[in-house]
């Protein structure tokens, strides 16, 4: 496992998810024709836009543990604010080609707010019905962000597992995609981390034991 930032002095480390959408071995995320808008499909972009929606509530998956959001501050390129970028370090949700794809083509975006401490089938589980969804509503991606997040025009993370648990509580669009008992039990074993770190203000250093 990545610990997330065990040196509150250091950047910390993540477990980054890249997606991308295919159908009959085609990268459909990647645009081509007039449906390409920042060189993303319309399937993409709307894709793109559920997981942004949806991320206050899916972070109470993908950073699980209260040392989660040590990481997840401004300036340590792990995303912060609700925004997407080009290549933008700074974006929780970063539009990304490798070496060799076409100008203005994108394949996949990266996922930066994923973290070592969370169960990869839940984690994912969640970012796929988020991006369902936006497939579904057909939800429009907003304008990319390429500069540092101003803080003035952009919304802030949950800045704590208890603001992700929060969000993820007032969220109702799971119960579609995962069971109401599991949903529960998931909100119960956050709900546990956030007291057990509360009365243990060193708990941290133990996770390194515990996981």
């Amino acid at each position: 496992m990545t610990l997330f930032r065990y040196a509150l002095d250091d950047l910390g480390s993540g477990s980054h998810v890249h997606l991308s959408l295919w159908r009959n071995d085609q990268n459909v995320y990647m645009g081509s024709g007039t449906s390409s808008k920042h060189g993303i499909s319309t399937l993409g972009r709307e894709f793109m836009a559920g997981i942004l929606q949806h991320l206050p509530s899916i972070l109470a998956f993908i950073a699980p543990l209260p040392n989660s959001y040590d990481r997840l501050q401004p300036n340590t390129w792990s995303g912060a604010y609700l925004f997407w970028g080009n290549e933008n370090k700074e974006a929780p949700l970063r539009a990304s080609s490798p070496p060799g794809t076409l100008d203005g083509l994108v394949t996949n975006f990266e996922m930066k707010s994923f973290d070592g401490s969370a169960n990869p089938y839940l984690g994912l589980a969640a970012i796929l019905a988020a991006g369902i969804d936006g497939l579904r509503r057909h939800l429009p991606l907003p304008e990319p962000v390429d500069t540092n997040p101003n803080p003035e025009t952009l919304q802030r993370l949950p800045a704590s597992l208890s603001e992700s648990l929060d969000a993820l509580h007032k969220d109702d669009f799971l119960k579609e995609f995962i069971s109401e008992k599991l949903l529960t039990a998931i909100k119960a074993i956050r709900k546990a981390e956030i007291e057990h770190y509360t009365k243990h203000k060193d708990a941290y250093k133990e996770l390194i034991h515990r996981y």
